[in-house]
Parts: structure tokens; C-alpha cells; sequence
């Protein structure tokens, strides 16, 4: 009966965020406590008073991000396909590398990924396509983890608001 109990009350402490000061005091004495310095202390620091930042993005985002990145190739001269390549990116808050290609290298390495030179083009990890196909893209981000919906964005299902 008294385990359990034990137990329960190591594990709220352990869940306790204190505040811990660190100052010398007037005899140059490093002095460390749960209680503020009186005024006179000198090098004051405060431990232990902000909780860990959450992260910014889910388990699932994270895990896509660092498993299968994704590039988007575009060219200058690639107006409305390339502008409806990154709406879809965008609106699934998904982040990405926009690589414009400007030089006959860039292309020449599209190619080599690709098999083309064809702009907008987009590489998730090792996949990739050409074109802009929203279907298409959608499908290879879904393969690879990424969440359908940026956060705050649900789908609209064909009703306007």
C-alpha cells in the first residue's frame, strides 16, 4: 500500500518546476536557493523559471521534414503552374526548398534527378515528379508523412464561408 503511494508522490515532484537563484553575497560567498537575493547581491541568476518551448511543429511534420525533404524547381519564366505549385505547398504548411533554376548546370541537374528538364518539378526525399499535378503531389506527400492541413487549416469541402 505505501508503494504506490510513493510512487505517486516521486512523480508529481518530479513534475515540479522550481526556481533556483544563484548570487554572491556581500562576504563573496556564491550562495544558491529557491528564495530571491536580498538587493546587495552581486552576479545574480535565475534557473529553472520557464518550462521547455513546445515545438513549433507536430511528431508527424518533423519526422517528414527530416526523412523525406522536399524541393521545388522552378525556372523564372514558369508563371501560373509554378505559382499553383507552391499554393499547394503552402497550404499544407509544408516546408520546402524553392530552387530556381537559372544556369544550364541547374538544368542539367533536373535533369540528371528527373530524367528532364521540366519545370515546376518536385522532389519529396528520393521520389520525385514533373509537372504540377496536384493529385500527383499530394500523393507523394502523403507517402512520405506529411500532414494533409497546415495547422488552422481544415478543409473547405467545396462551401464557401
Amino acid at each position: 500500500m505505501r508503494f504506490p503511494i510513493l510512487l505517486c508522490l516521486m512523480l508529481a515532484s518530479a513534475s515540479v518546476v522550481a526556481e533556483t537563484y544563484r548570487w554572491v553575497d556581500a562576504q563573496g560567498r556564491t550562495v544558491i536557493s529557491d528564495t530571491p537575493p536580498p538587493g546587495r547581491a552581486h552576479s545574480v541568476s535565475k534557473t529553472g523559471s520557464t518550462p521547455p518551448a513546445a515545438p513549433e511543429q507536430s511528431y508527424s511534420m518533423q519526422r517528414a521534414v527530416a526523412e523525406f525533404p522536399v524541393t521545388l524547381f522552378t525556372a523564372p519564366d514558369c508563371q501560373a503552374p509554378c505559382q499553383k505549385a507552391r499554393e499547394l505547398l503552402n497550404t499544407r504548411g509544408i516546408p520546402f526548398t524553392d530552387k530556381t533554376l537559372q544556369t544550364p548546370e541547374d538544368f542539367e541537374q533536373l535533369k540528371q534527378l528527373i530524367g528532364d528538364a521540366f519545370v515546376p518539378a518536385l522532389q519529396v526525399g528520393r521520389q520525385s515528379a514533373r509537372g504540377f499535378e496536384a493529385s500527383t503531389w499530394n500523393n507523394l506527400l502523403d507517402l512520405a508523412g506529411y500532414p494533409k492541413f497546415a495547422t488552422g487549416n481544415k478543409p473547405n469541402n467545396g462551401q464557401n464561408k
